[in-house]
């Protein structure tokens, strides 16, 4: 079966790079799903899970906080100001972000504050929805 390479990179560092056979990921109208030979395109992300089949069939979950999808003939490139990979999500800290967001939301001072919450409380949920996603591979 063909590849196609894959780089997924954050603001600080590269978090992945290496062969694919496939590529899933939160496109902004919908889930997207990408196979050596996709047409091109470049599209915005929304915040959730990129998966990665590997050339050799496993599995390679990570967290983006959003971002930009760029699909080429032999590589695809992911860009995110925040990408994580699945293993190092930290479940607690989700759980409390989520927390301190809807808390924020119910005693909100103007709309600007609804709205940050509002950011805050939909990267959290996306964060706990990856490690969900992440445990069912294990």
């Amino acid at each position: 079966m063909s590849t196609i390479y894959v780089d997924v990179v954050s603001a600080e560092k590269s978090i992945f790079s290496g062969e694919a056979k496939f590529v899933a990921l939160p496109g902004e109208s919908g889930e997207l799903g990408i196979l050596p030979g996709h047409t091109p395109l470049i599209t915005r992300i929304k915040p959730g899970t990129v998966r990665i089949e590997k050339a050799d069939g496993e599995d390679e979950f990570v967290f983006v906080a959003g971002g930009v999808l760029e699909v080429q003939p032999k590589r695809i490139t992911v860009l995110s100001d925040t990408a994580i990979r699945g293993a190092d999500l930290d479940e607690a800290k989700a759980t409390e972000a989520k927390r301190k967001a809807e808390e924020l939301m119910a005693n909100r001072t103007s709309d600007i504050d609804f709205a940050k919450a509002q950011s805050e409380f939909a990267f959290a949920a996306a964060q706990l929805a990856a490690i969900a996603r992440f445990r069912k591979k294990k």
